[in-house]
């Protein structure tokens, strides 16, 4: 038997520059699944990405899914992408499998936890404030790079890592420190800054987007609490539940955020297209 994509529209192009196609998945003419295949919006061309990509529960276990995983990684070559990515739900266990078996490398995860009731109480001498301006325009420059740099380390150009930045930190911050519904706080220890906080909602629901101990202070539970700090701004915007983002290999931070008591709702997953 004989397993193809069949193309079911034209090639889309998007206002926000990015491209995409729906496929049947078919055994001998006979529609079995789907494919969604499109270019990322946040590399552009360079990147695919695998939207969705199902086989009906009848032909499941058949290597159906296999084979139109593969067919999605030519037609992207077709596309001249050098790199593809999927995002796999946690609880999918066949998807995982068939990504790693495919050779995907896992890039980064995503996490929520349920909050309780009540907002926590921060350790004895902590407090966190509101970041001044001039924090601000400080701790901008220092995250850029370190963002940039987070991406030139898996693998990205350094150009198309710089783009990046830039795009999203335009596009989540456009009106800097008074974009609304996001909050930057600086944690102090006894009248120490040690960290900084940045949260905002994502969707409507609080979401950690950096959290950042400095190098000196490291190694004395001053995470922990900057994690407490966004639990109680979570709460006072009525959120009831708080996502962050983790890369992969940063054991550290994986530890601590399933210490706290975060799952892991979402695998993202790349494959370079040699």
């Amino acid at each position: 038997m004989t397993t193809t994509l069949r193309p079911t529209e034209p090639l889309q192009h998007h206002a926000d520059g990015t491209r995409s196609r729906h496929y049947q998945v078919c055994v001998n003419s006979r529609p079995v699944g789907a494919v969604h295949l499109g270019t990322s919006p946040a590399f552009g061309d360079s990147v695919a990405r695998v939207h969705d990509l199902r086989i009906e529960e009848p032909d499941r276990r058949r290597g159906r899914g296999t084979v139109a995983a593969l067919a999605a990684e030519e037609v992207a070559r077709s596309w001249s992408c050098r790199l593809i990515e999927i995002t796999v739900p946690a609880d999918a266990e066949a998807g995982l499998r068939l990504v790693r078996a495919l050779g995907y490398v896992l890039r980064n995860r995503g996490m929520v936890k349920r909050l309780g009731e009540t907002p926590p109480e921060l350790p004895a001498g902590s407090r966190a404030r509101p970041m001044t301006q001039d924090e601000f325009d400080t701790w901008l420059a220092h995250e850029s790079e370190e963002y940039t740099r987070t991406w030139i380390e898996r693998g990205v150009p350094e150009a198309e890592a710089r783009a990046k930045s830039q795009r999203d930190h335009e596009t989540l911050l456009g009106d800097g420190l008074a974009t609304e519904d996001v909050w930057f706080s600086v944690l102090e220890h006894e009248g120490t800054r040690v960290g900084t906080l940045w949260l905002a909602l994502r969707d409507g629901k609080p979401f950690i987007f950096d959290v950042e101990i400095e190098d000196a202070h490291r190694g004395r539970g001053h995470g922990r609490t900057l994690m407490l700090v966004a639990e109680a701004q979570a709460h006072a915007v009525g959120g009831r539940t708080l996502g962050l983002n983790v890369f992969a290999g940063n054991t550290p931070a994986e530890r601590l955020y399933e210490s706290l008591g975060y799952e892991t709702t979402q695998y993202a997953f790349h494959k370079p297209l040699l």
